[in-house]
């Protein structure tokens, strides 16, 4: 008989890989870019998504299950390169147990021009995006983007900007997250639709 926590843990792991899947149609991903990972309840361990592998077929047992200094305690894998900044979100955020470093292509588009979002142009995004924070290009996976991170989400944000690089959403849950990651890059695009218009109608 499989037991409760067996059966929460499992129902983690496919809700990962369903989004992970749906990132991917999106384009928010792409073969090898993204990762993934959810907070076990109650504990300091999290199921991560595994570095070098193909993001739009991922199994179960692709997963790795690490703890909150990135040792890995379950799964045959290579967590996330990104692992160190989704560890320090569930030590300085413990209401947080989701993580999505996704690389929506508009949103990035965005950064590299040096441009900040608006976020009053969406009801949803003033709704649901606490507020959106930025952090200038540093060197993915290392320590000091992980503690850049924890310095932005210590002051309450749920969505981040990284410079030529992605973004970050969090969540309660993991698909508060995907909310959080899809809900950018439907802004960075009402926003680009809205200056190109504004730029074609105001062309003699």
């Amino acid at each position: 008989m499989v037991s409760l926590v067996e059966y929460s843990e499992r129902k983690i792991r496919e809700d990962i890989v369903n989004v992970m899947r749906n990132l991917y149609r999106r384009g928010l991903v792409s073969a090898l870019s993204g990762n993934v990972s959810v907070r076990v309840p109650g504990t300091n361990y999290v199921w991560i998504t595994p570095s070098g592998i193909f993001k739009g077929g991922l199994t179960v047992d692709d997963l790795v299950k690490i703890d909150l200094d990135g040792n890995v305690v379950e799964g045959f894998r290579r967590p996330s390169s990104e692992w160190r900044f989704h560890v320090v979100v569930y030590r300085v955020r413990p209401e947080i147990n989701a993580v999505i470093h996704a690389h929506n292509p508009v949103t990035v588009a965005f950064s590299l021009s040096g441009l900040r979002l608006d976020e009053s142009l969406l009801s949803e995004v003033m709704l649901f995006i606490k507020r959106i924070e930025y952090i200038p290009l540093v060197e993915p996976g290392t320590e000091a983007l992980a503690s850049l991170v924890a310095e932005k989400v210590s002051k309450g944000s749920n969505a981040i900007i990284l410079e030529r690089h992605g973004v970050i959403g969090l969540g309660r849950d993991l698909y508060e997250a995907e909310m959080i990651v899809e809900s950018l890059e439907d802004l960075a695009n009402v926003h680009l639709l809205s200056r190109l218009i504004r730029f074609l109608f105001s062309m003699p």
